[in-house]
């Protein structure tokens, strides 16, 4: 798979389903996979979701022709997915990391 193929879709409906998305991106090629991102506690649509084109050339027609209509009431954002990054968290609860405040510093003294 060509990273040039796999597009982000931002400010989806919430109630959108994966299968409508893909109906959105039909005309302009062949969609290989669709993927709306769920919340792993809720299973509801975090609002955005992922694309992947057969090819370069209907990934850009997608892009062009879909980015900025509108869905359900909402103006979609799309463009080229950009490769998933490992997050390098660590150092704590919350991912903070040399943190220079002192636990409990926060708490007001008098």
């Amino acid at each position: 798979m060509s990273q040039n193929n796999k597009l982000y879709v931002g400010s989806l409906p919430y109630t959108l389903s994966e299968e409508q998305l893909k109906d959105v991106f039909v005309p302009f090629g062949a969609v290989v996979s669709v993927r709306i991102v769920t919340d792993k506690f809720t299973g509801k649509s975090k609002g955005f979701g992922f694309v992947e084109m057969e090819g370069p050339d209907s990934a850009q027609k997608a892009i062009d022709a879909v980015h900025g209509s509108d869905v359900g009431g909402r103006t979609l954002v799309v463009n080229i997915a950009h490769p998933e990054q490992k997050r390098t968290g660590g150092g704590g609860a919350g991912g903070f990391q040399n943190s220079d405040r002192k636990r409990g510093s926060w708490q007001k003294t008098y």
